[in-house]
């Protein structure tokens, strides 16, 4: 018999040599070397209760469950955690796959632990009512609890990593699965928040089982080549140690290979062959001081030739996630390129560890400034992220944009660095600044010069936004911005834009259904209304509105709710039909079947989601459609503004010049063309479809009149 894919005899060998290297024992031997004796006793007892509550339970791989707890808190050990991380680790799934909850594991190991638990631990898929909604509401309760504590996300980073050493054990689409949301969510976290030892793993590992193919064909490609770059690179070490000894710099040199990911994602993104990715293998160089660096980049450039453009300033401008370094590539022998890293010992600890270093450092590492690296300040932005974007999906989708590991530096006119990810346009730069400015910004001056606001942003620009008193958020910018928090900010300002139109087109509608009625809302008793809202389920007159509002609910039916058997109703009394202004933005959409125009006759249909879609009276679409409950009767308002589409049939002679004909007349009348084409071409006659904008029916008749006049045209007709 098999046990996920071994043997008893093999699963028993696994068993017993995991035990030994990763057993309670051996993680207490490596404390040794940093932790204090009371603060292993602890984490002793955290196994001991999470050895209790997963007794009897086994993964795919067929050893004992407790033996991943265990293996997650080493890996956090190598990185010289403390012993409430470690004791978390331990217990990171007890809370969700065992009987424990959350009071007992605060009772016995203090509540900072117990919420460390609670913010790794996944949500009940049962509440939701998809798997996508259920993850992107789990994952969003994760990003929430590593705002407050980042050591949530450093065990949920060293879980992922456990189980991306043990995938064997699943089957190939979930190895897939797993592979893919690891490329695309928990490597890029990793990254962002500088912790560079898991990065490369999650990579490596992510890269291996979501592409298999590409991975060996790329692993073959570098073994074949590695013993020519190996001894260049060994050369290559031995010149640079002795010639920065020789200026009296002390300096770890060392040798690297880039992990097979990045040489993938480099050919993918700039379409070159592997042959053609030079850094392959590298230098990296350790001093002790800032000055020092900068010595020693002058000490490479002397002994080999520099590319000019491949020089980046880490140091004086550092990454997103606190990364410093000097990077350089150069020209060995044989005309092959490497790149060289120079960092400080401090600022090979940031690269590592990242984030992390913070943990190290209230340990009594000698840490510096690693308290206050700026990835700290992403997690602020994250926090406001989680505030203005309520829609989980919406949220992950924002956060995925906010990984992208590049990066531009513009300034603001007082000469602030506003750090943006690569792509970022001016409305990116004007909510990185300020949520107000996003939402009032009209144009931009880059570098002294008007740019519009889905201008794209380099490095070094100096950007500076125009905004005017009225100016709203526009659903459009949503296609180009390119950073999570632009996007959540024009999401939650249209999000209650729309709410507010919603509860008032819903009062309106329910007015006008209870008139029909006979009734009024100041008519009805409180405790009618209560017991209509109880009857419905909703919490509240302004919910009710908006529900309404948005078409979910439909008013003729919601009034019936709000009758008592003593209330009397009126019997033949129909309301006014309600106006339409105009105005009523997001939750009033004019029906694209037949487009009305203000002084057509005119009805309304409820539609789920979208609110209230105005027809014209005679639509054949809507009659279809159109159930007596949904249907509502129209008129317009006596002030009605601005502009409203409509589709013009165009039969004329096929001759040259006609369509600059055709634009002269529309331009003539006043008529913007939204669009034109051609559903039919060739032969004498040709036949074009225009949707242009008009205020009425009297303006659309003027605009008929005037094409009519035009020799060429043998008719014209609205669609």
């Amino acid at each position: 018999m098999e046990i996920g894919g071994l043997t008893r005899l093999q699963s028993k060998i696994r068993t017993s040599r995991i035990s030994r290297e990763y057993g309670i024992d051996a993680l207490a031997e490596h404390l040794e070397g940093y932790m204090p004796a009371p603060g292993i006793v602890q984490v002793r007892a955290a196994h001991a209760y999470g050895e209790k509550q997963h007794r009897g339970q086994f993964r795919k791989t067929g050893e004992p469950y407790i033996y991943h707890p265990l293996a997650v808190a080493r890996i956090l050990a190598e990185m010289r955690l403390d012993a409430t991380t470690l004791m978390a680790a331990i217990l990171h799934d007890v809370i969700e796959d065992t009987d424990s909850a959350y009071d007992e594991v605060a009772r016995r190991f203090g509540t900072e632990v117990a919420h460390l638990v609670e913010g790794v631990s996944k949500l009940d898929k049962a509440q939701f009512h998809s798997r996508q909604e259920a993850s992107a509401e789990s994952f969003r309760k994760l990003m929430l609890a590593m705002t407050r504590d980042i050591r949530v996300i450093l065990v949920k980073l060293a879980d992922r990593m456990h189980n991306m050493r043990t995938l064997d054990g699943q089957n190939p689409r979930k190895r897939a699965q797993i592979a893919r949301e690891t490329l695309e969510i928990y490597a890029p976290i990793a990254r962002r928040l500088g912790i560079n030892s898991m990065r490369t793993e999650l990579e490596e590992k992510g890269f291996a089982n979501l592409y298999p193919r590409r991975y060996e064909v790329l692993l073959k490609a570098s073994r074949s080549i590695a013993g020519d770059r190996r001894s260049l690179l060994r050369e290559i070490e031995e010149t640079l140690s002795r010639s920065v000894a020789a200026e009296g710099l002390t300096a770890a040199v060392r040798g690297r290979r880039k992990n097979l990911y990045s040489i993938y994602r480099k050919m993918r993104e700039k379409h070159r062959r592997f042959l053609d990715v030079f850094d392959l293998y590298g230098v990296r160089i350790i001093v002790g001081s800032v000055d020092e660096c900068y010595r020693v980049l002058g000490i490479v450039h002397h002994r080999y030739r520099p590319i000019s453009d491949q020089f980046n300033d880490y140091i004086a401008n550092p990454k997103l996630n606190g990364y410093q370094s000097l990077h350089t590539t150069v020209m060995a022998r044989g005309g092959i390129k490497f790149e060289v890293q120079i960092r400080t010992r401090e600022m090979d600890q940031i690269a590592e560890a990242g984030i992390a270093a913070h943990w190290q450092y209230k340990l009594g590492e000698s840490a510096g400034r690693l308290g206050t690296l700026d990835a700290e300040e992403w997690l602020g932005h994250l926090a406001d992220l989680h505030e203005d974007e309520r829609d989980s999906v919406n949220f992950v989708d924002s956060l995925r944009m906010d990984l992208f590991p590049d990066e531009v530096y513009v300034f603001t006119p007082k000469g602030k660095i506003i750090r943006l990810s690569k792509g970022a346009t001016c409305v990116d730069f004007a909510y990185a600044v300020h949520t107000e400015l996003g939402n009032r910004c009209v144009a931009a001056r880059v570098d002294g010069h008007l740019a519009p606001l889905n201008n794209k942003l380099e490095s070094g620009q100096t950007v500076e936004i125009i905004t005017a008193k009225h100016a709203r958020p526009n659903a459009a910018w949503l296609h180009f911005l390119k950073t999570g928090k632009a996007r959540a900010g024009v999401r939650n300002y249209l999000k209650h834009q729309r709410d507010d139109k919603a509860q008032e087109l819903g009062e309106r509608l329910l007015e006008k259904s209870l008139a029909d009625l006979g009734l009024s809302l100041r008519r009805l008793s409180r405790a009618d209304i209560d017991r209509g809202l109880a009857e419905m389920d909703e919490a509240s007159l302004p919910a009710l509105y908006s529900a309404i509002g948005l078409g979910r609910r439909l008013a003729p039916l919601v009034s019936r709710h709000f009758l008592s058997g003593d209330t009397p109703v009126a019997s033949g009394k129909r309301a006014k039909p309600l106006a339409v202004q105009g105005t009523e933005g997001l939750v009033v959409e004019f029906a694209k079947c037949c487009h009305p125009v203000p002084g057509d006759a005119i009805h309304g249909q409820a539609s789920v989601g979208r609110g209230l879609v105005v027809h014209r009276t005679g639509c054949a679409y809507s009659a279809r459609r159109t159930a007596s409950n949904d249907r509502v009767e129209l008129t317009w308002d006596a002030h009605v503004a601005g502009e409203y589409e409509v589709e013009l049939r165009v039969t004329a002679a096929n001759k040259r010049g006609l369509l600059a004909s055709l634009s002269a007349r529309f331009a003539d009348a006043d008529a913007n063309i939204e669009n034109v084409n051609f559903p039919e071409r060739g032969g004498a006659l040709l036949t074009i479809r225009f949707l242009i904008g008009v205020r009425d029916r009297h303006h659309l008749a003027n605009v008929i009149r005037r094409v009519r006049r035009i020799p060429e045209v043998e008719s014209i007709e609205r669609s």
